[in-house]
């Protein structure tokens, strides 16, 4: 009989100091929510749409973006913060045609090589 419960205590001990595999969430799943919380967060305060930061955070997960936009819209609400406009636009989406279009002017264009002068040093 006191075999066995010290086997179990044994036992038991043992696997308490262990990390079994799949019991805890996996660190880098944990940090990526938190990340989305905080940018869903910033956007709030930035005066963002909830439409513009999914926008911004395509990698993100959306339901962390949301929760962090939400919850930094009641602590706003409840100590009556006013948001700061965001300084940096949105950036703009290129299309193939403007791509192109840009590309093709001469002013964009590598400038040419400069001859070198007789006079110079080096020669």
């Amino acid at each position: 009989m006191h075999v066995r419960t010290f086997a179990i205590v044994t036992i038991a001990l043992l696997l308490a100091g262990c990390e079994i595999p799949g019991i805890y969430p996996d660190p880098k799943a944990v940090q990526r929510e938190a990340d989305a919380k905080a940018t869903g967060g910033g956007c709030r305060h930035a005066l963002r749409a909830l439409e513009d930061c999914y926008a911004l955070n395509p990698k993100a997960p959306r339901a962390a973006i949301f929760t962090g936009w939400k919850d930094m819209d009641q602590y706003m609400r409840d100590n009556k913060i006013e948001g700061v406009q965001a300084v940096i636009a949105a950036p703009v989406q290129k299309t193939e045609e403007r791509e192109e279009s840009v590309a093709s002017t001469p002013e964009k264009a590598a400038p040419e090589p400069r001859e070198r002068r007789s006079g110079t040093r080096g020669s």
